[in-house]
């Protein structure tokens, strides 16, 4: 069967091809074998970037929990450094603790190599960040690449220089030439352009000038290199030397390398069409989104003018990426467009001699709030592909909402950060919580927008289990809705009032906020409102131990969700109906609830669901005395708990010092820990896939299969799957007819099925 591998990083793939940089992967190579930290130090454009993705992709494999890249391009914020890291690391800020806290606490006993790029904009930060990795996280290195040192203790700077360059006034042989890196460079990314370029005896003088012209910086040689599709290698270097010497004129001599760069994006600027250069000024937010960037807000009565204009615009993109002035690339499956760092600082200083800088800006803050503002409240009923959309543009909405407060924008920062209200409930409370508070410090806003923000920060709160900051937000909230005669937020205000106070402990104010809460959803044909109603009064009823009352209420939500589409409700309340079962040991009523669970929390990826989630399915493993299976889930459980910034769900701790004691009792003391460490190293899909029983195979601490069928009964399954009879299985297993047959009776068994077609099937669906 197919052996599901762990995603060891997530270092892109290199989409053309590395040339040169010899000495110097050899010499971070060098350096990693000692230091914690390496610094890749250079002018921009210099292919930092690319060295360190090449070395990262050649020592990944020294590391237990691979080579994972953070890019800091895009990050304007320093406070959000710590978050960049969790995004990348595909961690997730579900909870009270502070990003850097649930950074630092799962790399602590983790063999990683880790890449951050782009560190000159946010060096301060940066440097903090380091300092605490390296410091608390023994088994991580870090390769960083930034204009200038981090200056952090222990940091080993390795500087980037230029390529090579062809000898000064001598012929080289051609061949010798060949070898040279800037000339590589260049050979290699003109041929890839044009189709046809070569280097050869004609034109080696041509390109050996262009390279020494552009002082072997790369970026500036892969977009001379690319104009080989329209122009000849003369003019090219024809077309530089008259610009390189107007700014040489009166005896300047040469011109320091980063004026070179500059001065080869002014010509590559200049040889745009007048389309091509407004798509080429915008700024990052607007090329990564392309309706932002032509500022359209789309009715049906000008779709076939905007049709028009988006196809156009699509077109001159393309020719900008084809110019190598604007970045492809390919997220979830979904183009993207951003521009190099370099390029970014020309398109903004462009916009700045244009005066057009905060009408661009303007014009991005129109198009996100005009998106966002209708969406936030119905996200919930469509939060799988809304949150798609949101992780691709998290970091435009960041830089967004960061412009607003700097133009003292409030009243439409309070907007946007409440709109994505669905998106800080489920992967980023602190930073909403952070959001939240810099925006409603100023009172700004309609009356409306800053009383769902306020209930929002309440919200928040709850999730974060801080009951004492929860209370005065919910009841500011509570008392806006009143002044607003708005029942439905009232009544959503009123029951997270009664679930704060239930955490709190103040039993007494809980039951009155939900009695309040209950005539004032009465007559409401509000399903948020109906669906708070009812999880306040789960949640009261298990801490009363009234189970009947939680199931009954449970029930209905789950029936209610089913019928909106709130898989977020959905989830809770399929979890709080199984688990009131399992209290009570009916386990074959608790599984399904549990497994519907699992499907939904994986569909809108909820880390802390899920890790509840596989202790309730190692629980169960072990009630069915497959032990190892049960500490692998055990040990998964920690990892995406950890990964989560989570605590143990306190109702389940019973149930798992119960379940760890009986699998121990199976298997000993010191095997339940090697396969409870085997199930921390798990993927967190492929736990995800055991704890369904779905087609997986994993091997344990002793090298065998840890999934649901043994290795000889996964061989048996792929035989069974090609068709052989029982007989026919045996021979080719050089073992008996009956043996077999046992073999498949147990397969059938473990797998709830009973024919042998379905066995066929579910070997199929491993193998896609």
């Amino acid at each position: 069967m197919a052996r599901p591998t762990r995603r060891t990083g997530n270092l892109p793939a290199e989409a053309t091809s590395f040339v040169g940089r010899r000495r110097e992967i050899a010499e971070l190579r060098k350096k990693l074998t000692t230091a914690r930290l390496v610094s890749l130090v250079g002018p921009g454009g210099v292919g930092k970037t690319r060295l360190a993705i090449r070395g990262a992709t050649d020592l990944a494999r020294g590391f237990a929990a691979g080579a994972w890249m953070v890019e800091l391009a895009d990050v304007r914020d320093p406070d959000l450094v710590p978050n960049a890291l969790l995004a990348a690391l595909d961690l997730r800020d579900q909870t009270a603790m502070e990003p850097l806290d649930l950074l630092l606490s799962y790399l602590r006993d983790k063999q990683l190599l880790l890449v951050i790029d782009n560190c000159e904009h946010l060096l301060g930060a940066a440097s903090k960040l380091v300092s605490e990795v390296i410091r608390a996280a023994p088994g991580v290195r870090v390769v960083a690449t930034s204009r200038e040192p981090l200056s952090v203790p222990g940091e080993h700077v390795l500087p980037v220089p230029p390529l090579k360059l062809p000898a000064a006034h001598a012929a080289e042989p051609l061949n010798q030439l060949r070898q040279n890196e800037a000339v590589m460079l260049f050979t290699e990314r003109a041929g890839a352009a044009s189709g046809t370029f070569e280097l050869s005896a004609s034109n080696q003088a041509a390109v050996a000038d262009v390279c020494r012209r552009l002082d072997g910086l790369p970026l500036a040689i892969e977009l001379a290199a690319v104009r080989t599709r329209v122009l000849s290698i003369e003019q090219i270097l024809a077309r530089l030397t008259d610009r390189f010497a107007l700014l040489t004129a009166g005896g300047r001599g040469a011109l320091p390398r980063h004026e070179t760069l500059q001065t080869t994006i002014d010509w590559s600027y200049d040889l745009l069409s007048a389309e091509e250069q407004t798509l080429a000024d915008l700024t990052p937010e607007q090329v990564r989104s392309l309706a932002a960037a032509i500022g359209l807000a789309i009715t049906d009565d000008d779709l076939e003018d905007v049709t028009f204009r988006l196809n156009a615009s699509l077109e001159h993109l393309a020719r900008l990426v084809d110019k190598s002035l604007v970045i492809k690339e390919e997220v979830s499956g979904v183009a993207c467009f951003r521009l190099h760092e370099t390029m970014r600082e020309y398109a903004i200083l462009k916009l700045r001699d244009a005066a057009e800088e905060e009408a661009v800006g303007e014009r991005c803050i129109d198009y996100y709030w005009s998106r966002c503002l209708p969406a936030g409240a119905a996200a919930r009923y469509r939060l799988v592909e809304w949150l798609e959309w949101m992780e691709l543009e998290i970091d435009n909405l960041r830089a967004v909402m960061r412009h607003c407060i700097s133009r003292g924008d409030y009243a439409r920062g309070v907007d946007l950060v409440t709109s994505l209200g669905w998106f800080w409930i489920t992967r980023g409370t602190t930073e909403g919580a952070r959001w939240l508070d810099e925006l409603l410090a100023h009172g700004q806003g309609n009356r409306l927008s800053l009383s769902w923000a306020i209930f929002l920060r309440g919200f928040l709160a709850v999730l974060q289990a801080d009951p004492t900051t929860a209370g005065p937000w919910l009841d500011r909230a509570a008392e806006a809705a009143r002044g607003l005669g708005d029942n439905s937020m009232l009544t959503q205000a009123l029951t997270m009032g009664s679930v704060a106070a239930t955490f709190g402990g103040d039993r007494v104010a809980a039951a009155a906020l939900f009695k309040e809460a209950e005539a004032a959803a009465a007559g409401l044909d509000d399903p948020a409102a109906k669906s708070s109603v009812l999880q306040a009064k789960v949640l009261n009823a298990m801490f009363d131990g009234d189970l009947e009352v939680v199931r009954t209420a449970a029930s209905e939500g789950v029936r209610m969700s089913r019928e909106t589409g709130d898989l977020y409700v959905l989830d809770v309340m399929l979890m709080e109906l199984a688990f009131s079962f399992m209290i009570e040991g009916q386990l074959d009523i608790a599984k399904p609830l549990y497994v519907e669970a699992l499907h939904v929390a994986q569909r809108i990826d909820d880390r802390i669901l899920q890790s509840y989630l596989l202790v309730a399915f190692g629980y169960f493993a072990a009630g069915s005395r497959q032990a190892t299976l049960a500490a692998q889930l055990f040990g998964a459980a920690e990892s995406v708990r950890i990964g989560a910034g989570a605590n143990i769900m306190l109702p389940m701790a019973p149930f798992l010092a119960q379940a760890e004691e009986s699998a121990i009792a199976v298997l000993g003391r010191a095997k339940f820990e090697a396969e409870y460490k085997a199930g921390k190293s798990l993927s967190r899909e492929l736990a995800l896939r055991l704890a369904l029983g779905e087609p997986a195979e994993v091997l344990t601490a002793d090298g065998e299969s840890a999934g649901l069928l043994g290795k000889r009964e996964a061989d048996v399954a792929k035989l069974v799957a090609e068709g052989l009879s029982n007989k026919q299985i045996g021979a080719r297993l050089f073992i008996s007819e009956r043996t077999v047959d046992s073999h498949v009776r147990s397969i059938l068994n473990k797998l709830g099925f009973n024919s042998r077609a379905q066995i066929a099937s579910w070997v199929a669906s491993s193998d896609r």
